[in-house]
């Protein structure tokens, strides 16, 4: 496995990037990179040379986290202007605002079917289930409070939920906070199942393997990567290497692999059956918000990685 270099675009926001996500391939329109900044834009981008296919406006603060729906027609962001704007790929026109009060808002991301859209709840405590037929807000996940913690008590505020990643059935949703917990739940039934210990800071991204559905990677300001098994409650391995905290992770469709970025202004490529990583790139000169894989052309093999980062760039890179 290894990642290859294949074009940057050094000022492709005005202001710091700090979400990308990749918009599926529809009827009309090969897939597009979606990109979110401070700069209060969000940008979808032709992968094939970095070219602007055109600039979504609307947010009066920046923008922090974008979601794609499965059918590559619709699209999301959320701003720290504590609104979401839902918005018609093709025609750029919004279709929904969701309010979401002051730090509420951190990642967002619609479930495998495209039939809700999770947003981790900041300072609520909690994960927001909205509708997108009707774009209701159907329910609210909420992290149980430590035992013997009071209603009153301001030790909730820890449990500020940061990442928030779907499982690859759409069964169960993960939700990584402030405290470095990880709590998963089973959706249908709206039930809180179980948290998974062992980070001793943020967790700022989780994903789930597309091949395992049982596996979920987490990353964290404590600059550690666990892989846990999100059934079986435990923690099955722990990997270190960056120097600052990591701030994405994501896995590679073929689930051989996993990508990270970091405050150290890296990224990396691991090996989870070596615990190691095997590639550092080096070419961001500030902080690392996002990594996000792509299959291309539907397979697994033969796929691409976008980062973006404080740097206001955006780099590609093919994984094979």
């Amino acid at each position: 496995m290894k990642l290859a270099w294949l074009r940057s675009l050094e000022t492709a926001h005005q202001d710091c990037v700090w979400a990308c996500t990749w918009l599926p391939p529809t009827d009309k329109s090969s897939g597009l990179l979606l990109t979110g900044s401070l700069d209060e834009t969000v940008k979808l981008w032709n992968p094939e040379d970095l070219s602007l296919v055109r600039t979504n406006t609307g947010h009066c603060l920046g923008v922090v986290s974008v979601a794609a729906h499965p059918s590559g027609r619709i699209a999301a962001s959320a701003s720290l202007d504590s609104f979401i704007r839902v918005f018609d790929v093709e025609s750029n026109n919004t279709i929904a605002t969701l309010e979401a009060p002051p730090s509420e808002v951190w990642q967002m991301q619609f479930d495998p079917r495209g039939t809700t859209l999770a947003v981790a709840g900041g300072s609520s405590a909690s994960v927001k289930l909205w509708d997108t037929a009707e774009w209701k807000l159907v329910s609210t996940l909420s992290i149980p409070r430590p035992e013997g913690a009071k209603p009153s008590d301001k030790g909730n505020s820890k449990k500020f939920v940061l990442s928030v990643a779907w499982s690859p059935s759409g069964r169960q949703l993960a939700c990584g906070s402030m405290d470095g917990s990880i709590s998963v739940f089973d959706v249908q039934r709206a039930k809180f199942l179980h948290q998974l210990e062992g980070h001793t800071m943020p967790v700022r991204s989780l994903a789930y393997s597309p091949l395992d559905p049982r596996v979920l990677v987490s990353g964290s300001d404590d600059e550690c990567i666990h892989m846990y098994d999100a059934e079986g409650k435990t923690l099955f391995s722990s990997m270190s290497g960056h120097s600052s905290w990591v701030l994405s992770v994501d896995v590679s469709p073929d689930g051989a692999a996993i990508a990270s970025g970091s405050s150290d202004r890296t990224v990396r490529l691991w090996d989870p059956k070596m615990r190691a990583a095997v590639q550092t790139m080096t070419n961001h000169t500030d902080q690392v918000w996002g990594v996000k894989f792509e299959a291309v052309g539907g397979g697994a093999r033969g796929s691409l990685l976008a980062s973006v980062s404080d740097d206001k760039s955006i780099s590609l890179y093919n994984y094979s």
